[in-house]
């Protein structure tokens, strides 16, 4: 069910808009101080908001001061202002500083009904419209519309066109090879192959033959003449990942091709010209490298003429949640599981998770999630980070919000395992029916959602 929010200090007019609108996901605030901190933990896409709020309810600042306040914070949010008076004005200024509409009371459960279900479905397609252009990523592929990435996104779309050399610096799991592709694909190369190869993860005896191919009879086990990774991507894009591991008596026969452009397989005389862009990548520190003798200066020079840096997850904060849906969008169509998106504690837990395994641990987390969860929404526990031990994980020191959360995780966990069977699920936590009823009724728990 969808999450709607209702500022409104009155408790007979909030139950009778629970009533009114029993098809969402209700929550309440009396207040402008709650109300920003249940937008901030719901974020919910459409609000009712009554302009008299205390401390001033006989005027409308509060209520106008807390529309701004909600709007700066999450300006998508359809708010719909609810006046008790007949002052045009305030409702006309109240759509001035953003609300998407305006009610006067008294309330009309028919009326409200369809403004607010207008609202939600305008909120819900301008949410699939900036979440279909998040994931185009441009031209280039790469998801996310943090600041870190749309700069990444520029210096691609800039460098792309052109022959210079690119070096693709980053941590593991940051996305490396996603990057190269970008560069290839909106390249003048782009339908041309696009080669990729490991140098950290191919022996030291095999990469030379791997990179440039060896000719019959050239050691034993050559039975044929065969073409090399870098004949293979002619035309087109090479990307030599974890460069720094090449060994360092390979790097000079790199190095002849990258300048001439031809190459010589193993066991071979004839030299043979090749036309392909190489983008190499590491995580390593090349500099430091080349002043410990580890790594060519002259080719160091060579590769990277332009650097681009890919940051890590933790530095994309706005990105997690946009990679995550992607992610879980792609596996439940894999898997073919019907869920809907990410519980609310599921999106606190990957806010909060720190990702030093970078997008790689993500997706692993969010491919887990799919397959282990039982109902329509991955909670905490399917992604594995609930008190996951991690130090950096912002868990909550207060004992009773602790207790609150593992108990609501708790039985909506058991309510999805035994699909609705109260009895089952109360036996299954270990309580009777009536203790569940009675948690399900303090918790505000809606499983049918």
């Amino acid at each position: 069910m969808e999450k709607l929010l209702i500022v409104d200090d009155d408790t007979g007019i909030q139950k009778q808009l629970k009533w009114s609108l029993s098809d969402y996901d209700v929550v309440f605030a009396e207040n402008r101080e709650k109300a920003i901190a249940a937008v901030r933990r719901f974020e919910p896409r459409v609000i009712t908001l009554d302009l008299g709020l205390p401390p001033d309810p006989a005027n409308a600042s509060e209520g106008l001061a807390a529309l701004q306040e909600i709007l700066a914070i999450a300006p998508h949010t359809k708010i719909i202002v609810i006046t008790g008076n007949d002052n045009h004005d305030v409702a006309l200024q109240a759509i001035a500083l953003g609300a998407y509409d305006f009610y006067q009371k008294p309330i009309d459960s028919d009326v409200i009904n369809v403004i607010v279900s207008r609202a939600m479905s305008l909120a819900n397609l301008e949410k699939e419209n900036r979440t279909m252009k998040q994931f185009a990523g441009a031209e280039t592929g790469i998801i996310g519309n943090s600041t870190l990435i749309d700069r990444m996104r520029e210096m691609i779309l800039r460098v792309a066109p052109t022959e210079i050399s690119v070096l693709l610096l980053g941590e593991s799991g940051t996305g490396k090879e996603v990057t190269a592709k970008a560069v290839h694909s909106v390249s003048d190369r782009a339908k041309k192959p696009f080669i990729a190869i490991n140098c950290a993860s191919i022996p030291e005896t095999l990469l030379e033959s791997e990179l440039f191919g060896f000719e019959k009879g050239a050691f034993t086990g050559a039975h044929r003449t065969t073409k090399g990774k870098i004949e293979c991507a002619q035309g087109g894009t090479l990307f030599l990942d974890e460069i720094g591991d090449m060994p360092f008596n390979l790097q000079a026969k790199l190095l002849r091709f990258l300048q001439e452009k031809v190459i010589e397989r193993i066991g071979g005389r004839q030299e043979i010209p090749v036309d392909v862009r190489v983008v190499c990548a590491t995580n390593q520190n090349l500099q430091e490298m080349v002043a410990n003798k580890e790594f060519r200066e002259d080719l160091f020079y060579r590769i990277s003429e332009i650097t681009i840096n890919i940051p890590p997850l933790r530095d994309r904060e706005e990105d997690v949640i946009i990679l995550a849906q992607f992610f879980l969008q792609q596996y439940a169509a894999e898997y073919k599981r019907n869920i809907k998106g990410f519980a609310d504690d599921a999106i606190q837990a990957l806010k909060q998770h720190r990702w030093p395994g970078n997008i790689r641990e993500l997706q692993n987390k969010v491919k887990s999630s799919v397959i282990m969860a039982a109902g329509n929404q991955v909670s905490a526990i399917d992604l594995g980070l609930l008190n996951s031990g991690d130090d950096n994980y912002e868990l909550s020191l207060n004992l009773r919000t602790v207790r609150e959360e593992a108990e609501t995780i708790a039985i909506q966990k058991a309510y999805a395992l035994t699909d609705g069977n109260m009895s089952k699920a109360s036996a299954l936590l270990g309580i009777t029916r009536p203790t569940l009823y009675s948690l399900i009724e303090k918790y505000g728990l809606n499983l049918h959602g």
